[in-house]
């Protein structure tokens, strides 16, 4: 089976001229890597740049959905029905920090959100 491919933003990235920032929503994913640390090998993770456009994501959701953390469903896996569906490429995906999480509990076993 496929792994799920999870996109985060690198820290330390400006917005124009202001920064260094780092976004919250990703260094809550960046804190459940740290305390599932097996999750490291179950999925594939990838941290990119704040700009865009973000290739790599486009190549698996579509423009219009370039917003992180992502988590895209492997294409091998049932497609989750609480899942959201890319209109331009068919993957599923999460969105978000805490439906990320929530999917991760409920797909590996790992710690559930709060």
């Amino acid at each position: 089976m496929g792994k799920h491919t999870l996109f985060l933003l690198k820290p330390g990235f400006f917005d124009g001229q202001e920064g260094p920032f780092f976004c919250p929503h990703n260094a809550a994913m960046e804190g459940l890597l740290v305390y599932q640390p097996e999750l490291n090998t179950k999925l594939d993770i990838y941290r990119i740049n704040f700009e865009r456009p973000r290739e790599d994501v486009i190549q698996l959701l579509g423009e219009s959905n370039q917003f992180l953390p992502v988590l895209v469903v492997a294409e091998d896996h049932e497609i989750p029905p609480e899942a959201q569906v890319s209109e331009e490429t068919g993957r599923a995906f999460f969105l978000g920090e805490i439906a990320i999480s929530e999917f991760l509990h409920r797909d590996f076993g790992t710690l559930k959100p709060h």
